[in-house]
């Protein structure tokens, strides 16, 4: 409904003005977002790659951390929280060129914590590249 489309415009808002999203978000295509789910796709290019040409690691850990954040703030309660933890398990390659999509979901969210997990996957092939589980302390 009208809460929605507000929320995407808020969200929208958020991510550009906040510091580190936005060298992420002027990359990322928001492909749907629901209250518990959100999908994004990105083209894989030199600057986020590494020396051997394929995705950097720690480009792919903000990506989890803010399409993570992303997710949170279409929940009801709207908030982005701050990090608690992180882990990734790295399990295949992106090259430059290649087409990525993440999917966050938001297993579950209490009154102080958010746990939310991260697919990475190659478009063309649906193969896994990375796997992130993130959790937020959310504020009382």
């Amino acid at each position: 409904g009208s809460s929605m489309s507000r929320n995407v415009r808020e969200v929208m808002k958020f991510m550009t003005r906040a510091p580190g999203f936005d060298r992420v978000w002027e990359k990322v295509t928001l492909v749907s977002a629901a209250p518990e789910k959100v999908i994004c796709e990105m083209k894989v290019e030199e600057e986020h790659a590494n020396k051997q040409g394929t995705l950097h690691g720690g480009f792919t850990a903000t990506l989890i951390d803010s399409i993570s954040t992303m997710a949170l703030l279409f929940t009801e309660r709207g908030v982005p929280g701050v990090s608690v933890d992180m882990n990734i398990t790295y399990m295949s390659p992106a090259k430059i060129g290649e087409e990525i999509v993440i999917t966050a979901n938001i297993l579950k969210q209490g009154k102080t914590l958010a746990f939310a997990s991260v697919d990475v996957t190659n478009k063309a092939t649906g193969k896994l590249i990375a796997q992130g589980r993130h959790t937020k302390h959310l504020g009382n």
